[in-house]
């Protein structure tokens, strides 16, 4: 673990310690407890990756309705490292300039975190089940098809986002 993150780690505990929280940590809470404490003091860097990361999800929110009715987002992230800097390079779909090999990594990229979100959704449940093999295992299906075909049914004559 970094110092930084061994930091946080102090400052969340004893948060936790201070607060008498009940097992529910709200980061924003910890963060205004920490800043106003002097314990976690935001640098340049910070703010300005704060910023970055409005308006990253800025893109992520925009969405816009194609000309057969299904919505669509407009904007699309790459995960590119330089040396040894990784950044997300953003384009807009509808952007002729964009590159068609963006997107193509945008969407396996996409693809590719989906996938470890479903890793890691199987591995918690499994570890869960384990803890408590006198209840009923909680089952989490992952052939997400029938989730995706019934969200593209019509909805009233049109077609769900």
């Amino acid at each position: 673990m970094t110092a930084y993150a061994n930091q946080m780690k102090a400052y969340i505990e004893k948060y936790m310690a201070e607060s008498g929280n009940e097992g529910l940590l709200d980061p924003h809470a910890v963060a205004e407890w920490a800043y106003h404490r002097g314990l976690h003091k935001p640098s340049v860097r910070t703010i300005v990756d704060a910023i970055a990361s409005d308006i990253a999800r800025f893109f992520r929110e925009e969405y816009r309705t194609s000309p057969n009715g299904q919505r669509y987002r407009a904007k699309h992230a790459v995960r590119v490292k330089t040396g040894d800097k990784t950044m997300s390079l953003w384009a807009d779909m509808d952007d002729q300039r964009a590159p068609r090999e963006h997107f193509v990594r945008s969407f396996a990229q996409r693809r590719q975190q989906i996938v470890g979100d479903c890793f890691q959704l199987k591995t918690d449940v499994d570890v869960y089940n384990g803890k408590f093999p006198s209840q009923a295992p909680i089952q989490i299906p992952l052939d997400f098809t029938y989730d995706v075909e019934e969200l593209q049914l019509p909805i009233n004559g049109k077609k769900a986002a």
